[in-house]
């Protein structure tokens, strides 16, 4: 068995792939690209996904370009552990979370997050029609929050007591959210997102709970230790 999963440091679509490895356990390498140099769009790597996105995953020929498809078929191929559920009733509600999540969890964190951390741009002038996007965006993000907070309430992961394929998908966007304002605390705090911890416990002590699962922090993005 070879699983080679294509990759750039941070992205939350990869991220969630070696998440559900890690759940499963299973054993994996990471080719990082560089997408400063371009490296996602080099011929090379376009002659594995044409589109230049990450992830993609190489399983002895096999190649897989899709984070969500991925999952699925990790549990097609390695049905131990799964990440869908053991039962009709629990792939559906693992399923519901999953799609809510990519749909609109990633949306509303790659609004804040894309402009403020990759592009490194500061906040819009206060009052303008810019900022105002801004916050009613941040407002959105934390709503979406407020649906994972209570999911929690019942549980100790997203949907039930074992980690699954929901845990894998809102896990890198909430981390996100917790390295944003760790190097942006000022942007993070004007658009009232500094303290995600205390508004929602729930999901604060879930992320910690998700972060000490095994294998979980050879996940983390590779510069952040790099930065610090």
């Amino acid at each position: 068995m070879s699983i080679t999963v294509y990759s750039i440091s941070g992205a939350p679509r990869p991220w969630r792939v070696l998440l559900g490895l890690a759940f499963k356990g299973l054993d994996y390498d990471v080719k990082l690209l560089e997408a400063s140099k371009g490296e996602h769009k080099a011929a090379e790597y376009l002659a594995i996904n044409p589109r230049g996105m990450v992830p993609s995953l190489d399983y002895n020929g096999l190649i897989l370009r899709d984070s969500i498809g991925i999952l699925a078929w990790l549990d097609r191929e390695f049905p131990e552990t799964p990440l869908f559920g053991k039962t009709p009733a629990e792939a559906a509600e693992i399923w519901q979370i999953t799609l809510d999540a990519c749909d609109y969890l990633r949306a509303a964190a790659n609004e804040i997050l894309f402009s403020i951390m990759v592009l490194g741009a500061g906040l819009p002038e206060e009052g303008s029609a810019e900022r105002k996007a801004k916050q009613a965006a941040a407002d959105l993000l934390k709503k979406e929050c407020e649906q994972l907070e209570l999911l929690l309430a019942k549980n100790s992961y997203l949907a039930g007591n074992e980690p699954s394929a929901a845990d894998a998908i809102c896990f890198p966007e909430i981390r996100l959210i917790q390295r944003a304002v760790d190097m942006k605390y000022s942007e993070m705090n004007a658009l009232g997102l500094a303290n995600m911890a205390g508004e929602f416990p729930k999901l604060e002590a879930w992320k910690i709970r998700v972060s000490k699962l095994p294998n979980v922090d050879e996940t983390m993005p590779p510069h952040w230790s790099q930065q610090g």
